[in-house]
């Protein structure tokens, strides 16, 4: 039996102010396709299906339309809420759903309630979909009285734990085959490495929960984390499909395949596939950029670019552009930089002899270098226009 664990879509998201509907989509064509030629039993979306508790009727639609492509090439789809879902809106319409093979669970009373998935008579595999645990919110649903993640997360896998232990129990007694499992939860690990695009899930970042709250489980399938990552064997995040910051840009992306047979999980592996969803970092000087044959891979890429230049360039980013069109992050980090960091602004002040001297070091102060002559020359003939005003009064 094959499952595709996947996680964090944030279908209708964008990327600095570019729109990545058509990348997701054209990801999810790749999903699609490779649980057609593989014949995956299951895909599981641990979390942040949507990137916003009330998406866009575009986007709404493109889930629709992957949900019945996906049940069409013969998986199940089951779906968790994430901390940037509305679950209540996620979860509209669920037990319809799941007669046509997509199960979702959004609510704290269904986390015990697994989906069953039928090995050939062999064996099953349970699988058990945690959604977004805001602990403030669930705490009294499941008897805790400290409101932590890793308080509720321990209750939560408790109530699982014992579900599974009374399914295995009933199969021993049948006589069937064994009953393996799989654990959905949307949250943070300890060990987990975050990245810039995640939102934190608690004051100062510090309320992980501990990989040992898992135990038990053959395999947990944790979303949040945007980095495709392995905690422990059977405890990994499957990480975002696309790169949602600069900070990710150097990140494989893709999702997990698990094998399971008759005797347990036998294989976890990467899967990945392109898109034209692509990052580059750069630096240098802008003549270095510009003339570099080596980027030409960037020129179709989102780009961060920090730019060395002694003094900012005139036109840096209309520059940058004509080569990189798709530069969405500039900064600059010029040579020699902490020296001229080391004389203050007030400092320049005290040190200037005239109005034009004032002038023209907030210029080099603002933007690293001083005023053209043309602009010198504005400069000049603004402050003699003030001075004449002046006497004319």
């Amino acid at each position: 039996m094959k499952i595709l664990h996947t996680s964090d879509w944030h279908l209708g998201r964008s990327f600095h102010g570019l729109g990545l509907l058509a990348a997701q989509s054209e990801w999810l064509d790749g999903l699609v396709e490779f649980v057609a030629a593989e014949e995956v039993e299951a895909v599981l979306v641990s979390g942040d299906v949507y990137d916003r508790a009330l998406p866009g009727v575009d986007v709404v639609a493109l889930l629709d339309r992957t949900l019945v492509r996906l049940t069409e090439a013969g998986a199940r789809v089951i779906l968790t809420s994430g901390n940037h879902d509305s679950a209540v809106r996620l979860g509209f319409g669920a037990r319809l759903l799941e007669r046509a093979g997509v199960h979702v669970r959004t609510r704290v009373e269904e986390l015990a309630d697994p989906v069953i998935l039928d090995g050939s008579g062999e064996f099953a595999v349970a699988v058990y979909g945690v959604p977004y645990l805001e602990p403030r919110l669930v705490a009294d649903a499941l008897g805790v009285e400290g409101a932590g993640h890793s308080a509720v997360t321990r209750a939560a896998v408790g109530r699982i734990r014992a579900d599974l232990g009374r399914r295995r129990g009933e199969r021993s007694a049948a006589g069937v085959g064994a009953l393996h499992s799989v654990v959905m939860a949307h949250t943070f690990a300890s060990g987990g490495v975050p990245a810039e695009s995640e939102r934190a899930l608690a004051v100062g970042g510090l309320d992980v929960v501990p990989v040992e709250a898992f135990e038990g489980v053959d395999y947990t399938a944790l979303g949040h984390l945007h980095g495709r990552q392995r905690l422990t064997d059977g405890v990994r995040y499957s990480g975002s499909p696309l790169a949602y910051s600069f900070g990710e840009a150097r990140q494989p992306k893709g999702v997990w395949l698990l094998e399971f047979e008759a005797g347990g999980l036998e294989s976890v592996s990467e899967v990945g596939w392109s898109t034209s969803h692509r990052l580059a970092v750069l630096r240098g000087t802008l003549d270095e950029l510009l003339a570099d044959p080596a980027l030409a891979e960037a020129e179709g890429a989102c780009c961060q670019v920090t730019l060395t230049d002694a003094e900012r360039p005139q036109r840096a980013m209309e520059r940058l552009r004509s080569r990189f069109p798709l530069t969405l992050s500039l900064q600059f980090d010029p040579e020699g930089g902490p020296e001229r960091a080391s004389t203050s602004y007030s400092g320049r002040l005290a040190a200037a002899r005239d109005d034009l001297d004032v002038c023209c070091g907030f210029f080099d102060h603002v933007r690293g270098r001083g005023p053209s002559e043309d602009e010198r020359a504005a400069l000049e003939g603004a402050l003699d226009a003030v001075r004449l005003s002046e006497a004319a009064r």
